[in-house]
């Protein structure tokens, strides 16, 4: 996209002239930085988790640094955060990776994959596991420096119109799911649809949709998707720790001297901890309260749906990870830490998680 094109789409009163300055403005030592979001304005979670993340550099920096936080159509359209921050329209993005797959379908390895890591395994590999560097370079073509700043946790597979009992009843449902996972419905037979979270409910209410992924039941009750959908069906092998990105202007990322970047890295990695934890803790809250009102039905995926999901996902990440060099490396340091994680993971947590359960 041009950067003009981007311009057209800005739903901001601001001048022209404004938002053809590259550089964040400086008024008396204070750096004022304008963030722009792919969430509702009033969106519990994520938008509150960007809003929060700004306050906090801000605080962090002694008030030398200001970020004002723009919501999804106000000052650019959804989906358009990665155009207007490496155009320089924005100097920063709170946003899901995977929104900007048709640039490259290796950003959805830095949200989530089907099948993929949880929240704490995504982090390790980002920070322990060679990811960023990886990260870095992809997003680098684009003129933005990426940092994980979010993440929502575990997820749940999404509302339908109607049970699903088979592979059968997926095939020709209009189901709104991005990235990956949204391709693995596809040839799995389901009409695939990506729109923005403020849309889910309006469409599902006129019939346009039949069924929708979004988070879990905190964020997922905040929209009202309850209230017009009757089954609810877990767990969420689309997205089982889906990581949200602050995408920095390059060149506002380089303006930054070394101090204030290590700021910005280690609140946003504070934001990363809290925000996962702001999650389960309103998830386990309003999945009770999902259950207590017996309105809807909480249903597992049949096995069957399962099995053959993990089987079409395996096909789509291979593709997703076999387009140029730089997609190819990515691909393999996800694939071989995937392996060595799951091993851990299956000895340590799975592990206790079941011990737990056998009171």
């Amino acid at each position: 996209m041009r950067r003009r094109d981007v311009l057209a789409g800005a739903g901001s009163v601001a001048s022209i002239a404004t938002l053809n300055c590259p550089a964040p403005a400086l008024a008396q030592g204070v750096r004022e930085l304008r963030m722009v979001t792919d969430w509702p304005e009033r969106l519990l979670g994520l938008q509150a988790s960007a809003v929060r993340l700004a306050r906090a550099i801000g605080i962090a920096s002694g008030g030398r640094i200001r970020i004002e936080v723009f919501p999804a159509g106000t000052l650019v359209r959804a989906f358009e955060s990665l155009d207007a921050v490496g155009a320089g329209i924005a100097d920063m993005y709170h946003s899901a990776e995977y929104y900007f797959e048709k640039k490259s379908s290796a950003f959805s390895f830095f949200a989530a994959v089907p099948f993929g890591f949880t929240a704490d395994e995504l982090f390790a590999w980002v920070h322990y596991g060679g990811g960023q560097e990886l990260w870095d370079a992809l997003s680098g073509r684009f003129n933005v420096r990426p940092l994980l700043c979010c993440n929502t946790g575990a997820q749940m597979g999404g509302w339908f119109n109607q049970e699903i009992t088979s592979l059968e009843a997926l095939r020709g449902i209009r189901y709104r799911m991005p990235g990956l996972g949204g391709e693995v419905l596809r040839r799995l037979g389901a009409i695939v649809v990506n729109l923005p979270g403020g849309e889910i409910v309006p469409s599902l209410e006129s019939g346009a949709i039949d069924a929708s992924e979004w988070i879990g039941p905190w964020e997922d009750m905040a929209l009202g998707l309850h209230k017009v959908v009757r089954f609810y069906y877990y767990p969420g092998f689309h997205e089982p720790g889906t990581g949200i990105a602050l995408g920095i202007n390059e060149q506002v990322w380089q303006s930054f001297g070394a101090d204030d970047r290590q700021l910005i890295e280690s609140v946003a990695a504070g934001e990363y901890a809290r925000s996962v934890a702001e999650f389960n803790a309103n998830n386990a809250l309003w999945l009770r309260k999902l259950r207590d009102e017996g309105s809807v039905k909480i249903l597992p995926f049949d096995e069957s749906v399962l099995r053959a999901s993990l089987q079409a996902s395996n096909d789509v990440i291979a593709e997703a990870g076999a387009g140029d060099e730089l997609s190819r490396k990515i691909y393999e340091s996800y694939r071989q830490f995937r392996a060595s994680i799951m091993d851990w993971s299956d000895v340590a947590e799975r592990a206790f998680l079941n011990s737990r359960r056998l009171a």
